[in-house]
């Protein structure tokens, strides 16, 4: 498709957009009386109407029932969490069995990690990548400090070539081989925070499994943004946190993955808990723990309903929208953006460098932009006029056009605002 910079095209867009109608289902801050541009969804998605309903319906429960709601509410506290394994199996590419809510993301990782990093005297690193995460960093560290061994000698990060934003498949796959058998895990983000590149998780999983280690991924920027296929890819675990392109609500519950040749697998450590242990006998109070046979069994504690709420009410909308639609509209305004960025850039003779990789099938749904001889004070003038974007230090500026709620006009309108920025 030829764009244009145009509002009258950017409209048109948006009438051809078969998702458009769900940008009504959410509700926008507003700066100067209007509805704000959104591009952080990365960090935070907006709340859904709809998730009032589903809350409020825990609410009225707790009120009216108390204990008894656990098994006569609307929907069960007991069995809350289970309404969450078809929909999200479908966004992460995994059987049902295979998915379960807990915690928070960074506390999964670390559970998880009690079942996949079991570092011995030969095979004791952990593969990630350079400028990960920084919770990511500190977990990771604390890890192998915890089996008493160094982090300078446990941890091996992939690093971006000089003078490269991103990080290269091939450098994955040769640090991989390089650490051979003394890779005892490869834990990485999908989608890099940063800059925004998609791995290539089906192969580097390969790879990390050929050279004997486990293979998990940090999903926080990946679920419910691109396409997974965990189980036919054969991943050992993952986490994601659900608030970011889920839009549940601020540091809600996470979402965990653990593949089912692992479910029966007594040898695998696990921190238990008494919502882990055998569904049909739990409140038989039994002394050894008899895990459920699936992700649920690495569930600790009881569920926090009033977070899950929320987090419900957003995977219902992904079942009925669908990852593909949401794949095809992620590609074609992020496009949209990458084309308006750069029409920006011709006309204000600026210096705009997007570190974020061209090429589709290495990006989602973000795009980070060097702003070369911008300051803050561009960054300030863009929220004071209604953007609501990312800043990194030095210069960079992180956009998320989320194709639930973003429009074509919005990267339109977020055009000219920019130039407005930069020329004033």
């Amino acid at each position: 498709m030829t764009f244009k910079n145009t509002r009258a095209f950017a409209q048109e867009l948006d009438k051809q957009d078969a998702l458009s109608p769900y940008r009504s289902e959410f509700i926008f801050p507003e700066v100067n009386g209007k509805k704000v541009i959104y591009f952080t969804g990365n960090s935070l998605g907006l709340q859904p109407k709809r998730t009032k309903a589903y809350v409020d319906e825990v609410m009225n429960d707790w009120a009216n029932l108390a204990v008894e709601g656990h098994f006569y509410a609307e929907k069960p506290w007991w069995d809350y969490h289970e309404r969450f394994a078809n929909p999200l199996s479908k966004i992460v590419g995994a059987l049902p069995s295979e998915v379960t809510v807990m915690n928070t993301l960074t506390i999964n990782l670390h559970l998880l990690m009690v079942s996949f990093y079991k570092p011995t005297a030969k095979r004791f690193k952990i593969l990630c990548e350079a400028k990960a995460f920084p919770s990511d960093q500190y977990m990771i560290q604390s890890q192998v400090k915890h089996h008493g061994l160094n982090p300078d000698e446990a941890i091996v990060e992939i690093q971006r070539r000089e003078g490269e934003h991103n990080i290269r498949l091939e450098d994955v796959l040769a640090k991989i081989e390089e650490v051979g058998e003394e890779l005892a895990l490869v834990l990485i983000g999908g989608v890099n925070y940063y800059t925004g590149q998609v791995f290539d998780m089906k192969t580097i999983t390969e790879a990390g499994h050929k050279a004997g280690a486990y293979v998990g991924w940090d999903l926080a920027h990946a679920a419910g943004n691109i396409k997974l296929d965990l189980h036919d890819w054969d991943v050992d675990f993952a986490a994601w946190c659900s608030y970011k392109y889920m839009n549940s609500g601020p540091g809600n519950a996470s979402g965990c993955f653990i593949h089912e040749k692992h479910h029966n697998n007594t040898d695998l450590s696990r921190f238990a808990g008494w919502w882990g242990h055998n569904k049909e006998r739990r409140f038989k109070m039994e002394p050894n723990f008899d895990p459920v046979r699936g992700a649920d069994g690495w569930q600790v504690s009881n569920l926090p309903i009033l977070s899950l709420a929320p987090y419900l009410a957003s995977v219902d909308m992904f079942a009925e929208v669908g990852m593909d639609a949401l794949i095809e509209k992620r590609n074609k305004i992020t496009s949209y953006l990458e084309f308006i960025l750069q029409e920006i850039d011709k006309e204000v003779q600026g210096n705009f460098e997007i570190i974020t990789p061209s090429n589709q099938e290495e990006r989602a749904c973000q795009l980070s932009v060097f702003l070369h001889g911008e300051g803050r004070s561009l960054f300030d003038y863009l929220m004071k006029n209604g953007v609501i974007t990312d800043w990194r230090e030095p210069n960079v500026i992180r956009l998320a056009p989320v194709p639930l709620y973003c429009s074509f006009e919005d990267m339109y309108e977020f055009g000219q605002i920019l130039k407005q920025g930069i020329v004033k």
